[in-house]
């Protein structure tokens, strides 16, 4: 029995040990296993380091499945450029976007010197991503590469990590330093998916070039400038996530400390080697994971004389599931974000708003959440709001969608009743009911008063009347 408990407690031990919020099993799709372990050992250092049990196979291996009982087989997928047409029957595109419906976690990178397999781009499709039409054209800029390496060909890009792509977005892949891009394939963005996001763009100088058109001018290349993406992410409405890298020689050992200088720069290191940890640490879902932990809603009093949330004060129990019409009610939820190893309290942009609606078949609420509290991990935010004057079932929600975020969508369903026959206010306590009930009751006072006059005044008879004469 004891034993059998230290065996649970290893387990469990290193379940909580592993780095990634959905799991540590990492597929990575291969031809050449041997070469590219050589190749690519720091990567795989680095995620081994991170916990990650790392299993090679070839794309059209028999035995590959994605899937075992029902289940992922793993959590995630490294998909490296194959010189092969296809990736064999376990593979195909919609394998791997059931692999995504299953919350499972894609990386894919794409190399200008490996043709893209039909599967890939039969994917990217789905996905809206489209690749150029020739599968040997890369990205070239006459501004923007690498003079120690490719002087002449210019297509070694030479860029500065991303910046963030708004001003209410938090920057997950950028913190100073150059990244090198050798023969980097374009991908161009559909504008109709709003789950499509650039991690990095081409500078306004690039444009897609295929390396065989003997002609000095491109007359209609694929696409120009801001136009190429160089590093894309689609985040699935589950938040599962999906990374498409132009260069996968971005992530070799040759260029995760290697030496470049710009056309007008110095020679300086690249941060190759941060940046494929910010990449892999997104798409496998170290960063940018959003946990929802109590979520409470109760009656509440509201205090003139204090300010804060030394104003409001607890009525009754947590989570009651019926309220009343003009009921002041309080809503709390607590929020943590997961960074590599550790939950941190989630703090809201500036110029961003965590919103808390309270919905029947639309909103009649949308406030700001408020932080009141933060904890080591969390931080719990409140709105406090009086309830509308319409009953039937509501919904406490927050719908929380970010780029670079997961989702976060919870909702929490009360009924809104009436007020009862004794909980209205009585008709002498409303100030404007006193002209009809003063006049109730002269009606009395003026008919009684009648009555007694018209009692008093009855004529009187004579007692001697002798019959009446004609």
């Amino acid at each position: 029995m004891c034993r059998l408990f230290s065996l649970f407690f290893l387990a469990l031990s290193s379940a909580v040990h592993a780095l990634s919020s959905t799991g540590s099993r990492l597929l990575v799709v291969t031809e050449d296993s041997a070469a590219d372990k050589e190749k690519y050992s720091t990567l795989w250092s680095d995620l081994e380091s991170r916990d990650y049990r790392l299993a090679f196979e070839a794309p059209k291996n028999d035995k590959l499945a994605l899937f075992q009982h029902g289940e992922r087989a793993f959590d995630h997928i490294l998909l490296l450029p194959t010189k092969s047409k296809g990736l064999g029957p376990s593979l195909t595109p919609n394998l791997l976007l059931e692999f995504i419906s299953n919350n499972g976690n894609i990386l894919l990178a794409l190399s200008a010197e490996s043709p893209v397999p039909s599967a890939i781009s039969s994917l990217l499709l789905e996905l809206d991503v489209h690749l150029p039409p020739d599968r040997t054209s890369l990205v070239v800029d006459h501004f923007n590469y690498d003079t120690i390496s490719a002087g002449e060909k210019h297509d070694v890009l030479v860029l500065p990590k991303p910046s963030a792509l708004r001003s209410d977005v938090k920057n997950y892949f950028g913190s100073g330093g150059l990244i090198a891009f050798p023969r980097v394939v374009a991908q161009e963005l559909g504008s109709a998916s709003q789950l499509l996001t650039p991690i990095l763009r081409a500078p306004e100088t690039a444009y897609s070039y295929n390396p065989r058109e003997e002609a000095e001018n491109v007359a209609e290349p694929f696409a120009v400038g801001s136009q190429i993406s160089l590093v894309s992410s689609m985040q699935a409405r589950n938040s599962a996530r999906f990374t498409v890298l132009g260069s996968v020689e971005a992530l070799e050992d040759a260029w995760f400390d290697r030496t470049v200088q710009s056309p007008e720069g110095k020679a300086v290191k690249t941060s190759n080697r941060a940046f494929a940890k910010s990449l892999t640490g997104w798409t496998f879902m170290e960063t940018g994971v959003l946990k929802v932990g109590k979520v409470e809603h109760h009656l509440s009093t509201i205090t003139d004389s204090k300010s804060g949330n030394d104003s409001v004060a607890q009525l009754g129990y947590l989570n009651p599931k019926i309220y009343r019409i003009k009921n002041d009610v309080t809503f709390n939820i607590e929020m943590s974000e997961y960074s590599f190893d550790h939950l941190s309290p989630f703090t809201v942009f500036p110029n961003d708003k965590l919103q808390l609606e309270f919905t029947m078949l639309s909103p009649f609420h949308r406030l700001d959440l408020q932080p009141i509290f933060t904890t080591p991990n969390s931080t719990i935010y409140s709105a406090t709001f009086r309830l509308p004057d319409q009953h039937g079932i509501f919904s406490f929600r927050v719908n929380y969608k970010r780029p670079f975020l997961t989702n976060v969508d919870v909702k929490r369903e009360v009924t809104v009743r009436h007020f009862a026959h004794d909980e209205w206010p009585r008709s002498w306590k409303i100030s404007a009911g006193w002209v009809w009930i003063a006049g109730i009751w002269v009606t009395i006072l003026g008919w009684v008063a009648f009555i007694a006059l018209w009692l008093w005044s009855e004529p009187a008879y004579e007692q001697n009347q002798g019959k009446k004469r004609q």
